[in-house]
């Protein structure tokens, strides 16, 4: 079609006669005509979504090792908002991909959430559906500590837990643990946030390694002298060339060491030279993950 209806309304008029056809150049035959061609489109979409269904079997016999990419999902979906107009809004979009994307997911193989929620409203679960899918097996704790256990001994695929503070501090149960966990992302994925969404920011937590999405943020874990202060460590970290965008310092009351979680400018991985160039840290800082640079903008 070389022309586009932005708006059909289904409802009759008040004389209980379909509206006239718009005047826009569209053939004629009124609203019978326009909800023939939904119901056209309507299937070849369906088509399309059953022929993605297949590829994504074939995927899942290729053998990869991890069905749930962040990283990618992220690519994915920042693409198609690159390349979308029309009157369809770009948060339509993110959320049909999000249901899409969670529905593939779970086809290669059982997908679940376990998350953290002990807050009013229960917001982190809110984010958990919005961001996995309605439909993905999902539970609640009152504690970070219980998400993780569910995720390391393979009972939920990733955890959601609350964005660390100086009040909260699960994150350095990852300094320690093995086999490693790493932190692959970070919710809402898209904003600014529609009134009614939870605004609430939170981590999510994998068994798997995150892969890059080519936007990416990432986060050190470091072990200090526990009277090191945040210029020191900043001024180290941007020498380095490891550009600091915020930190976290949890103190244990009598402990010589402090624990430090760092969120870095980019994707990092565990060989990377600069690491090895701050002199405050007692041992090599630990890349703890990183995650897909959220939407900002776009999405109205």
């Amino acid at each position: 079609m070389s022309n586009t209806v932005s708006t059909i309304d289904d409802a009759p008029d008040a004389s209980g006669k379909d509206a006239p056809p718009p005047q826009d150049g569209w053939r004629n035959g009124g609203l019978t005509a326009l909800r023939s061609e939904l119901d056209r489109i309507d299937n070849a979409i369906h088509d399309l979504l059953i022929e993605r269904g297949k590829v994504v079997e074939y995927v899942a016999r290729s053998g990869k090792p991890a069905a749930f990419r962040p990283g990618r999902e992220a690519s994915i979906i920042r693409r198609l908002l690159g390349r979308h107009h029309g009157a369809l809004p770009p948060v339509a979009l993110v959320r049909i991909w999000r249901e899409l994307l969670a529905g593939t997911t779970s086809m290669q193989g059982g997908f679940s959430l376990a998350v953290c929620d002990t807050e009013h409203g229960a917001p982190l679960t809110q984010l958990a559906r919005e961001h996995f899918g309605a439909l993905t097996p999902l539970r609640v704790y009152g504690s970070a500590g219980q998400a993780l256990v569910d995720v390391s001994q393979g009972a939920a695929s990733v955890a959601v837990l609350p964005y660390p503070s100086e009040d909260d501090s699960w994150w350095v149960a990852l300094l320690h643990h093995e086999p490693r966990l790493h932190i692959v992302g970070r919710l809402p994925f898209w904003k600014p946030r529609p009134e009614g969404f939870p605004t609430i920011q939170a981590l999510v937590v994998a068994a798997t390694a995150p892969d890059a999405s080519e936007q990416d943020q990432s986060f050190l874990g470091l072990e200090c002298d526990s009277d090191v202060s945040r210029a020191r460590l900043s001024g180290e970290l941007t020498g380095a060339g490891l550009k600091p965008e915020s930190m976290v310092l949890a103190r244990q009351q009598g402990s010589p060491i402090a624990n430090v979680l760092v969120e870095v400018e980019g994707y990092l991985s565990d060989d990377d030279a600069r690491l090895s160039r701050l002199g405050s840290v007692l041992r090599r800082p630990i890349v703890l993950g990183s995650y897909a640079v959220q939407i900002t903008g776009a999405v109205r």
